[in-house]
């Protein structure tokens, strides 16, 4: 991952991820993000659960901004996109987008996602993990 290249997470869109006019259900794009942020913690060395059960910490989104823009629709290879906007002491701000056709192909959503840093049992913020910043 470089800072010209954001990291990115290929997704496919299957049947359960369409309404009934086989266009991709506009919630589901959440989740496709939430897969991108998820596989970014992962390329960086954090596991979430023994992020939770060794050291008590959790991440949560506590802000999302979407702009559609094109629909995707069943068969469709998606790229979803990962980029730190914003840090602070206990959040990351994640400017995230999703592409048909590759980095260079068509936008079709567009977003912007807080995810807090929290203590598990207390659930207030709490600073974020060194080997994060």
């Amino acid at each position: 991952m470089t800072e010209s290249r954001p990291f990115a997470w290929p997704v496919r869109i299957y049947w359960e991820d369409t309404d009934a006019g086989g266009i991709v259900y506009y919630a589901n794009y959440m989740k496709f993000m939430e897969r991108a942020r998820t596989e970014w913690l992962r390329a960086a060395g954090i596991e979430q659960l023994p992020l939770k059960e060794q050291h008590g910490l959790m991440f949560v989104v506590v802000d999302i901004e979407a702009h559609y823009r094109r629909p995707a629709r069943y068969g469709d290879e998606l790229l979803v996109t990962c980029v730190i906007a914003e840090r602070t002491r206990a959040s990351f701000t994640f400017q995230q987008q999703v592409f048909r056709g590759g980095l260079d192909g068509e936008l079709l959503v567009e977003g912007k996602v807080r995810v807090a840093c929290l203590d598990a049992v207390s659930l207030r913020p709490t600073a974020l993990p060194k080997d994060l910043m």
